[in-house]
């Protein structure tokens, strides 16, 4: 509901729920910190979303390439890239959407912003999701086709220092 809030710049929304974001930020803050102290994040990882997107807003990624890309809610991912590109593939069952695969390099010396692994708060012992706080900012370096798909792509990039 956070996120749809955000999606939609509902501010009315955004205004009510302001508490609940506050404190959510201010966990994944706390968990990060933590799983920092405990040395979880000390070598390079990839983590991954799938998802729609519009034909004309895929557009506007294409032609970002090279450049950042903000995401402006609460970013949940995945370390496992088979889970995520189911997500990725539902989305050609609408036929004004494509399939993306983000496909997140991590370097977590060079990270400014808060993240955080689910795995030890989950209900689900087993989960793999990495949350990411709000305004996270990747570079796009390179979108390609998966499985030859002209509906279907993979975006490769990297977390950034910038904010």
């Amino acid at each position: 509901m956070v996120n749809r809030a955000f999606r939609a710049m509902d501010v009315d929304m955004i205004i009510k729920m302001g508490f609940f974001i506050a404190d959510f930020d201010r966990q994944i803050q706390q968990l990060y910190s933590t799983q920092l102290n405990k040395n979880q994040f000390n070598n390079h990882f990839m983590v991954y979303r799938g998802q729609g997107m519009s034909k004309e807003d895929f557009e506007q990624l294409k032609n970002n390439q090279g450049g950042l890309m903000s995401f402006n809610n609460f970013l949940f991912t995945s370390m496992n890239y088979n889970d995520c590109l189911k997500f990725a593939k539902r989305a050609m069952n609408t036929p004004d959407l494509v399939g993306i695969q983000f496909a997140m390099s991590i370097n977590p010396s060079r990270s400014s912003v808060p993240f955080a692994s689910v795995k030890d708060v989950s209900y689900y012992n087993d989960s793999d999701d990495i949350i990411f706080s709000m305004n996270t900012v990747f570079r796009i370096h390179t979108i390609k086709s998966i499985e030859k798909n002209n509906r279907l792509f993979q975006v490769d990039m990297e977390l950034t220092s910038d904010t």
